[in-house]
This record gives C-alpha cells, sequence and structure tokens, in this order.
C-alpha cells in the first residue's frame, strides 16, 4: 500500500469537492493492517519510493531506524509516520536542508513549537502560491481543450464569456 495508494484512499474519502481536512491527514498515517516493523524494501514500497531515498532520509539525519541483531533496518509506524509527513513535504518543494531544520527543532522539544509554525505558515504560503499556478496552468489547458472541441472539467468556468 503505496504513499499515493494511502494519498487516493484519503481523497476518495472526501469525495471530489469534499473539504480537505486534518482527517484527510489522518487517514495518510493510518497504519491499522501494517507490520509492527518492516524491512527497508517494505517500506519503500508502503511509501511508493526507493530503499535508496529511506537511506538517504536517514544519513541526513531526518529519521532514526532500529536495526535487527544483523544489522538491518527495521521501520517502526513512528518511523513511518516521519516518513509519510517527509515525503508529502518533499512533494509540496520543501528543500532538505528546510526539513532537516524542522526534524532538529521537533527534536528539541516543545520549547521549538513557534518556530515550527513560523516554518510551517511560510511554507504553507509557498504550496498556496504553487496551487494557483497550477490552477492558472490548469485553465490554460482547459481552454486548448475547449478550442479543440474538448469537453472541459467541471471545475472550469465557461471560457467564452472572457473571450
Amino acid at each position: 500500500m503505496a504513499t499515493e495508494h494511502l494519498m487516493t484512499r484519503a481523497l476518495e474519502t472526501l469525495g471530489a469537492d469534499g473539504p480537505l481536512s486534518v482527517e484527510a491527514i489522518h487517514r495518510l498515517t493510518d497504519l491499522a493492517g501494517v507490520p509492527e516493523s518492516m524491512t527497508i524494501a517494505e517500506a519503500a514500497d508502503l511509501l511508493d519510493t526507493s530503499p535508496h531515498a529511506l537511506r538517504y532520509y536517514e544519513r541526513a539525519g531526518l529519521v532514526e531506524v532500529a536495526r535487527d541483531t544483523n544489522g538491518h533496518r527495521l521501520y517502526d509506524a513512528g518511523a513511518v509516520r516521519r516518513l509519510v509527513f517527509l515525503t508529502r513535504m518533499r512533494l509540496s518543494g520543501m528543500p532538505i536542508r528546510d526539513l532537516q531544520h524542522y526534524i532538529a527543532l521537533v527534536d528539541a522539544g516543545e520549547c521549538t513549537v513557534h518556530e515550527r509554525l513560523d516554518m510551517l505558515l511560510e511554507h504553507r504560503d509557498i504550496i498556496r502560491r504553487q496551487i494557483r499556478e497550477l490552477t492558472l496552468s490548469l485553465t490554460a489547458v482547459e481552454y486548448k481543450i475547449a478550442t479543440y472541441g474538448g469537453a472541459t472539467g467541471p471545475d472550469v468556468q465557461d471560457l467564452d464569456a472572457g473571450a
């Protein structure tokens, strides 16, 4: 059950027009039915990433992973939840250095909550701009589809009104 599958499941539960909420995030990190500990291959498959990426996150200090008696990595639920967050932040464009700073703040404890909040507020503004830019790009694509006689999506306003 890769991260993409988890995201799809969370979005389907909300419905096409449902408001996004913290509940969607809880669904993403709902690890019911997931083994108590996973190998790197299992964790990579669950998160729809590569073992190489997971090793990189570990080397970068973003996640700590236990080892079995043979030295093989064992990913527990806490590590997987952190990795879900990290992969979502990377997908949204957050740089590794910012993630390293954020995780260092998390690991430093409650006294850093205000600084973490500031980081997330700033990143939210970046994501909102990206969404606006993507929405504008979608509108341009929908316009071209309409000019070629295709049907536009339900979320597009009448393109002829602006022509």
